[in-house]
């Protein structure tokens, strides 16, 4: 297809004779997808299909179409759940501290839709996780009692009977 249209043919014509050439050379054989049906085919058109077919391909969520604020506003949200997980307290406190570093870079220099976001007290979230994770930790079993000790009868008391 580098070669250009010559004067006096139509646009119709010329690109037809390319296509039957590029057929004849069998530059269409073996093409991925060949005999199947094209996906969406009988389907309406979405608005916008382009991009929710290369998010789905690249296995992203919505999500990151977002604003940064509304997407930090969701984070704050989630942060309790995102938390729950983490093996101890220090790493609690890096990601809350990771995600109050960018909300304060977001307010130095906030871009697209004004929403109002606040910082995350990290020693309230901090106490939510202590509380949850004592919830889910059932108290130990306590520990069994020992059994009486029974005086060990020395070997010569045995034949004193």
């Amino acid at each position: 297809m580098t070669e250009r249209k010559p004067p006096g043919t139509t646009f119709e014509s010329w690109v037809d004779r390319q296509i039957r050439t590029a057929q004849e050379r069998g530059d269409f054989d073996d093409l991925p997808g060949a005999g199947k049906p094209l996906p969406g085919a009988g389907q309406p058109v979405e608005e916008q299909w382009w991009l929710k077919d290369y998010l789905r391909r690249e296995g992203l969520s919505g999500e990151a179409l977002l604003p940064t604020a509304l997407r930090l506003r969701k984070e704050v949200e989630r942060l309790p759940e995102t938390v729950r997980d983490l093996p101890t307290e220090q790493s609690v406190r890096e990601v809350a501290g990771e995600l109050n570093r960018r909300i304060v870079e977001h307010m130095r220099a906030p871009s697209g839709p004004q929403v109002a976001i606040g910082l995350v007290d990290v020693d309230e979230l901090v106490d939510g996780w202590r509380s949850a994770r004592q919830r889910a930790v059932p108290p130990p079993d306590p520990a069994p009692e020992p059994a009486p000790e029974t005086r060990k009868t020395r070997w010569w008391h045995r034949f004193r009977r």
